[in-house]
């Protein structure tokens, strides 16, 4: 018998904790729950999870700050950020930071177990990259998917790993333009949650870090009305 697949649930508020693990042991998930950032950062020291429902706002350690810890290290676990309607800019930031999806409060416990099975279903699938690819070079910019290195002008940029399979989707397809929903499909996988607007948060994120000058972008080019492309240049 395959083991049960492990999911770490982190929330300050009792109620939500208690149901969310209620709805996941329904499922067949071992669940484990911490109502703080400091006691989430100690259970994953003990044993990494399959995944984790990580709220924003926690005392000691937010969850922004487990994010970036989490997104530095060797280890990249799936998270499912629980925001509120009105932490917008913060869930911008967590998936910026390199969260894979969120889920706004108040929320339907069916909805989120739904989305914990659909990130772990594209986190067990075949990588968008293949290691064995070789380095692309387009323009200025060379990526390597053997080490997931970005290089501009031969200085190394370091990015998120969804920034860079955005960034590898994109090179790989120099000069087609695609819509928002594409990238989503293509990049995120055909059943992502979140909204369209992921996309142009990581599109901006990647101007800044590839971009000589990001409001007069060279290489990832807005094409108004219908989406993004990669201009390879000369």
């Amino acid at each position: 018998m395959p083991a049960k697949q492990r999911i770490l649930v982190v929330d300050d508020e009792p109620n939500i904790r208690e149901v969310v693990e209620l709805y996941l042991r329904r499922e067949g998930f071992e669940v484990e729950v911490t109502a703080d950032g400091e006691a989430a950062l100690a259970a994953i020291d003990r044993k990494i999870p399959d995944l984790i429902v990580l709220d924003l706002m926690l005392p000691q350690v937010d969850g922004l700050q487990i994010t970036r810890i989490l997104r530095q290290g060797e280890v990249d676990i799936p998270i499912i950020m629980l925001t509120a309607k009105g932490e917008e800019s913060d869930r911008i930031t967590g998936l910026e930071l390199g969260a894979d999806d969120y889920v706004t409060k108040p929320f339907s416990p069916k909805e989120l177990v739904a989305r914990v099975k659909t990130v772990l279903r594209r986190a067990g699938a075949k990588p968008l990259v293949d290691p064995q690819a070789q380095p692309l070079v387009r323009g200025a910019i060379v990526i390597n998917p053997a080490t997931r290195q970005v290089f501009r002008s031969e200085r190394e940029v370091v990015l998120t790993a969804k920034e860079f399979d955005l960034l590898w989707f994109l090179m790989n397809h120099p000069n087609q333009v695609f819509t928002r929903n594409q990238l989503l499909d293509n990049v995120w996988g055909y059943d992502f949650f979140g909204d369209a607007s992921t996309v142009t948060v990581h599109v901006r994120r990647l101007r800044e870090k590839i971009e000589q000058n990001a409001t007069k972008p060279e290489h990832i080019l807005t094409v108004w009305g219908i989406g993004y492309k990669f201009a390879a240049g000369e």
